[in-house]
């Protein structure tokens, strides 16, 4: 968003998590903007779609995994994901992976998608005090979750992954930092921390805060059963020179080469096992996440992403800056 502002685009985020639909509908209907961008299919598409048939404008969807590996199958959801994306006038997917299954469930989307990776830019590095809510020793080794609570995310094969190691490394903590928006799954997985007293669930932080949550982390882990090409939480941690482990999904791949990048595993066992090597080697940790910075910026720097969105923008008719 601020790379955009920089280059005279005149942008603003509606946050559906903070504001009522009535509410965006009026501040944006008031803005009269030239375009408007869902981010998410289900969540925001129909609420894009509904601004752009008001406004005459054009509207452009981007795609999450849960958009096109859930929500463009699943029986209760098909027909909004479809509606969204057949009016969209374009549709941008962050790798090329989610593209073709895009196409392949629905084929008149093709010329109108748009392969555009993401990048990072950590606008605001505020501190976190992690003490402040979680007293830990010294001596820590701090495996950290961030993301969503929710089943996709799939959170509880961290917390039992873990608990092996842990018996054998008792200054090894798991932090989970994220909204629960899956109260059956919130509810099953602070269930399960109250007898593991080295893990905690922190709750949300503002994301001005990450960069400097995530600098405090030893290992970030991800074990999503599915991801939109690439996981953003996966993107951070690399760009900040952290040890990831990730599930061997197709979307951790597009970031993660295993054993160059980062770790992957496909199961439980595989999950401990790789956990073990990460939290008893610090030279591979430290290896591994120089390896993931030098990747991020080689190949997504933050210029390259702004440049791809403005050349979509204007090709929907948005004017240059005067």
């Amino acid at each position: 968003m601020a790379g955009l502002n920089e280059r005279g685009v005149s942008a603003r985020v509606w946050d559906l998590s903070l504001a009522t639909e009535a509410d965006v509908l009026r501040d944006v209907a008031a803005a009269r903007p030239w375009l408007v961008h869902a981010f998410h299919a289900l969540r925001a598409g129909p609420l894009a779609a509904e601004l752009a048939r008001r406004l005459r404008v054009p509207y452009v969807v981007t795609l999450t995994g849960t958009d096109v590996n859930h929500d463009l199958v699943e029986p209760d959801t098909t027909a909004t994901v479809r509606r969204v994306l057949n009016g969209a006038a374009a549709i941008t997917v962050f790798h090329h992976s989610i593209a073709a299954r895009l196409t392949g469930a629905l084929p008149a989307a093709s010329p109108r998608v748009v392969e555009i990776p993401q990048a990072v830019r950590f606008e605001r590095r505020d501190p976190v005090d992690l003490g402040a809510s979680w007293t830990m020793p010294e001596d820590r080794l701090l495996v950290l979750f961030p993301g969503g609570i929710r089943r996709v995310k799939n959170p509880l094969v961290v917390l039992r992954g873990l608990q092996r190691v842990v018996a054998r490394h008792p200054r090894v903590m798991l932090a989970y930092v994220g909204p629960i928006l899956e109260p059956a799954e919130g509810k099953a997985l602070l269930d399960a921390l109250l007898a593991r007293p080295w893990a905690r669930y922190l709750g949300s932080i503002p994301h001005t805060q990450m960069a400097a949550l995530l600098a405090q982390a030893d290992v970030v882990v991800n074990s999503s059963v599915s991801e939109g090409g690439m996981a953003n939480s996966v993107l951070e941690a690399l760009a900040l020179g952290r040890a990831v482990l990730a599930s061997a999904i197709e979307g951790n791949r597009s970031l993660i080469e295993h054993e160059v990048t980062g770790l992957l595993f496909h199961d439980e066992a595989e999950l401990t096992a790789q956990a073990e090597r990460l939290v008893s080697d610090p030279a591979l940790r430290a290896r591994l996440g120089a390896a993931g910075r030098a990747r991020i910026e080689r190949d997504y720097p933050p210029r390259r992403e702004i440049d791809a969105y403005l050349a979509l923008y204007r090709s929907l008719g948005v004017p240059p800056p005067r």
